[in-house]
C-alpha cells in the first residue's frame, strides 16, 4: 500500500456522491510527504477545491482554544486545578441532576467544585443540548436556548453566564461529556488576559503562525473561498449516495463582521495549509519558525489522560473505543479493530462538518483530512484515510 492510494480512496467518496470534496495532508515530523486537493468547492457550479479553499473547522477548534488557554497556563495566569469559580464566580454553588432525575428540579448540590482541568477534558458535567436532545441535561439546554448549532445573539460572558445557571450531568470529575466546556475556556481567556478571546488567539497563535485565512468569520473579500457544506440524502446511512446543499444555521454564520459570540469551541474558519502551521507547531513540541509557543513538558501534559479510573469517551451514536481525553485533545489507548498498532497514544480530535487531525507519536505520523459534510465527524472516510496512512507508514513512508 502506498500512500497514492489515499487519493484513488477519497476520490471514489466523491465519485459514489457521498462527500463534495477531500483535502488532505500527512506529515513526517513535520516535513509534508502528501498534499492534495480532490473534488469540488461547490458541487453546483463544479467549481475545484483548492488550497486557499475555507472550510468551517467546527471542533477543530477547540484545540486552538486550549493551547491558547495553557499559553496562559505557561505564564502562571492559573493552575489546572483551580475551582473555575476562582476566576468566573457565576460557577460558585453548582447543582448536580440525581442519576434518576425526571425533570431539571431533581437535583442536589454539587459535593466538588468545576476545576479548569475539567473544561479541557470535558469532565466537569457540562452538556450540548443536541447530543442527547431527549435527556433531561440536554433538555435544561435547549430550553434555557443554549443547545444546538444556530448563531448566538449573546457574548461569551453572557453566554457562560447563562450555561452557569443550569445543573451539571454529573458530579465534577467523574465522568466525560461532550459540552460547551471549551466555549467556557475562551471566556476564560478573556478574564485572564484582558483581551477578547478572538484577539488573544490572534496576537498569540494565529498572526505569529501565519494564518492569515484562520477567524472567526470570513470577510466579503474571501467569501468566494467559502466551501459549500452538504449534507447526506439519509442522515443514518453514512455511506448512502446523494447530497444536498446544506442550509442550517451552522452554514450561515459567515459574516462581514466578527460575530457577537466567539465560539472557542466551534467557531473558527481555516485553510488546509494554515490549520496545518499550527498542527506543525504542536508536533514540533511547540516551537515553530524560531518562535516559542508551549513548552514540551506542557504538550505532554496535555497527552496525558485526565479523565477518571474507568470512564472513558462515548457518544450514543460513535463508538470510540479505547480513548480517553486529555487537555483538549482525544487520546487513543488502543488501536481500534484492524488499525495499526501505530495508532497507539495518538491525539486528535475533529469537527462535525467533516475536519479531522490527528498526531501518532509512535509513527512520527500527522493527518489531516477535511471535507464539508454535515454531519461528517467520525465517518468512514476519515477512517480509510486514517488506515490507509498508517498502512504506508508501515511500508515505509
Amino acid at each position: 500500500m502506498t500512500i497514492a492510494a489515499v487519493n484513488s480512496a477519497m476520490q471514489r467518496y466523491i465519485d459514489e456522491d457521498i462527500l463534495s470534496c477531500v483535502s488532505s495532508m500527512v506529515l513526517k515530523g513535520t516535513e509534508i510527504v502528501h498534499e492534495s486537493y480532490l473534488g469540488f468547492s461547490d458541487l453546483e457550479s463544479q467549481s475545484p477545491v483548492q488550497p486557499d479553499s475555507i472550510f468551517r473547522i467546527a471542533s477543530n477548534t477547540k484545540i486552538v482554544t486550549s493551547v491558547a488557554l495553557m499559553m496562559l497556563y505557561e505564564q502562571s495566569r492559573f493552575e489546572l486545578d483551580d475551582p473555575v469559580a476562582k476566576f468566573l464566580p457565576e460557577f460558585s454553588d453548582m447543582w448536580v441532576l440525581n442519576a434518576d432525575a425526571k425533570s431539571s428540579e431533581d437535583c442536589a448540590p454539587a459535593k466538588n467544585p468545576i476545576l479548569i482541568r475539567h473544561l479541557l477534558s470535558h469532565s466537569a458535567g457540562l452538556s450540548y443540548g443536541f447530543i442527547e436532545p431527549e435527556s433531561i441535561i440536554d433538555q435544561c439546554y435547549n430550553s434555557a436556548s443554549l443547545g444546538g448549532l444556530s448563531p448566538r445573539d449573546s457574548n461569551l460572558e453572557d453566554f457562560v453566564q447563562a450555561v452557569a445557571k443550569l445543573p451539571l450531568a454529573f458530579e465534577p470529575g467523574s465522568g466525560w461529556r461532550y459540552s460547551v466546556a471549551t466555549d467556557v475556556c475562551a471566556r476564560l481567556i478573556e478574564v485572564l488576559s484582558d483581551l477578547p478571546a478572538d484577539g488573544f488567539m490572534r496576537k498569540m497563535l494565529l498572526d505569529p503562525l501565519g494564518m492569515e485565512d484562520t477567524d472567526f468569520f470570513v470577510p466579503e473579500s474571501k467569501r468566494s473561498r467559502l466551501l459549500s457544506l452538504y449534507a447526506p440524502v439519509d442522515f443514518f446511512d453514512p455511506m448512502a449516495s446523494g447530497l444536498n446543499k446544506y442550509e442550517g444555521n451552522a452554514a450561515d454564520q459567515a459574516s462581514d463582521q466578527p460575530p457577537k459570540f466567539i465560539s472557542g469551541g466551534g467557531g473558527l474558519y481555516s485553510t488546509l495549509p494554515d490549520y496545518a502551521e499550527f498542527i506543525r507547531m504542536i508536533v514540533n513540541g511547540g516551537h515553530w519558525q524560531g518562535r516559542h509557543y508551549l513548552k514540551p513538558e506542557t504538550l505532554q501534559l496535555m497527552r496525558t489522560n485526565q479523565l477518571a479510573a474507568d470512564v472513558g469517551v462515548n457518544f450514543p451514536f460513535w463508538e470510540m473505543p479505547g480513548t480517553v481525553f486529555g487537555l483538549g485533545f482525544a487520546l487513543k489507548t488502543q488501536p481500534a479493530e484492524g488499525e495499526s498498532s501505530l495508532a497507539v497514544d495518538e491525539y486528535h480530535w475533529g469537527g462535525l462538518m467533516g475536519t479531522h487531525s490527528w498526531m501518532a507519536p509512535a509513527a512520527n505520523l500527522t493527518g489531516l483530512c477535511f471535507t464539508q459534510r454535515m454531519p461528517g465527524f467520525w465517518h468512514p472516510f476519515s477512517h480509510e484515510f486514517q488506515k490507509l496512512v498508517y498502512a504506508a507508514a508501515e511500508r515505509g513512508l
